[in-house]
């Protein structure tokens, strides 16, 4: 399996190249690969790799499923590979022939990701243009949510992209998501790419940003959506949420239909990753060509040593701040548990007929 490296951007576009299993899952787990409908295809084609390799695709499966916990995707693109190859092998194929089965299931599941996302750009666009009359959006945005992690042009970024593209995005503005800089390193980048009007701020200056009246609606997308409609997504985007409540501003969640998972109830169900400390106790240099690199005498520190550090990697927010979610089959709003089944179902329906 070949990746862009996303570790690396934006100062060097470069591969990371995978092997076997092992070497995706740290992949994955460095974030050098993420974003939850990507996750979900690199999943599959996980299996499918461990399938052609010969390996024990059985344990395989598990290793990746629990690579990243709170990202619900990754093990969907894993069931569903294991599934194909499963069902082959019960009927006597040889290897090759369930390598083949694995690897037809991954790439269908990224050719219906890519669907999925312009199916949400297009839905997207015109719940924008329901909820804010006149166009000239001014749209906010946490973590990264584009073509770097879908195998289409993404999920809330597809969208602007989309009011973009309409003549109808006035600014995008990009939060930095700190720790690891998402917005400012792989947002920015993709909205530069692309030609958007956008300009990027520190997370804590999104406060001052509502309070002057210059946000018109907030678009993020999702790692697990509840059974009840709770959010989980980049750490920091609950405090955009509350800050959207206050200030009358809608908060919208972009996401495909494989990111809800009716069988967690509600958000205190969720697991949620806790990443290393050493992310935010210590600062990141970068070296020749992007590369991170430590400085002479070792990491740079950033708070004294011994100093503790909460760290999650997601947040959860409560159905009741959620405007809408946004997903290829239809969209939810208000947000409650009737709709989120609903929802399932008529998306269960089509992929059936």
């Amino acid at each position: 399996m070949v990746l862009l490296d996303q570790t690396r951007l934006p100062a060097e576009e470069t591969e990371v190249v995978c092997t076997d299993v092992p070497a995706l899952v740290r992949a994955v787990q460095t974030l050098a690969v993420r974003g939850a409908p990507l996750l979900g295809i690199a999943g599959a084609y996980g299996v499918a790799l461990a399938a052609a390799r010969g390996y024990d695709v059985e344990e395989a499966a598990l290793q990746l499923s629990g690579a990243r916990p709170t990202a619900v995707n990754l093990a969907y693109g894993v069931r569903r590979a294991l599934a194909a190859h499963r069902a082959v092998t019960e009927r006597g194929a040889d290897r090759q022939e369930a390598a083949r089965a694995a690897l037809d299931e991954a790439r269908r599941l990224h050719r219906e990701d890519a669907d999925a996302s312009t199916a949400m750009a297009a839905r997207g666009l015109a719940l924008l243009d329901e909820l804010l009359p006149g166009g000239s959006h001014r749209i906010l945005t946490h973590c990264n949510t584009g073509a770097l992690v879908s195998g289409g042009e993404g999920t809330a970024f597809a969208v602007a992209l989309a009011a973009h593209r309409a003549g109808r995005l006035q600014r995008l503005w990009v939060d930095e998501t700190r720790p690891l800089l998402q917005g400012a390193r792989l947002t920015a980048y993709e909205a530069a790419r692309n030609g958007l009007p956008h300009t990027l701020l520190t997370d804590n200056a999104a406060g001052s940003l509502f309070a002057a009246g210059e946000v018109d609606a907030v678009l993020v997308g999702a790692d697990r959506i509840t059974a009840d409609g709770s959010v989980a997504n980049k750490v920091g985007t609950y405090p955009l949420a509350v800050l959207a409540k206050y200030h009358h501003v809608p908060f919208v969640v972009v996401a495909p239909v494989t990111t809800i998972d009716i069988g967690t109830p509600d958000g205190a169900s969720i697991e949620i990753e806790q990443r290393p400390a050493s992310e935010v106790t210590q600062l990141t240099v970068l070296g020749a060509a992007g590369v991170a690199a430590a400085p002479p005498g070792g990491p740079a520190a950033s708070a004294p040593p011994g100093t503790r550090a909460y760290n999650p990697a997601f947040d959860v927010t409560p159905p009741e701040l959620v405007t809408a979610i946004v997903t290829e089959a239809g969209v939810v709003s208000p947000v409650t548990g009737d709709g989120i089944a609903e929802l399932c179902a008529r998306s269960l329906q089509v992929t059936i007929s």
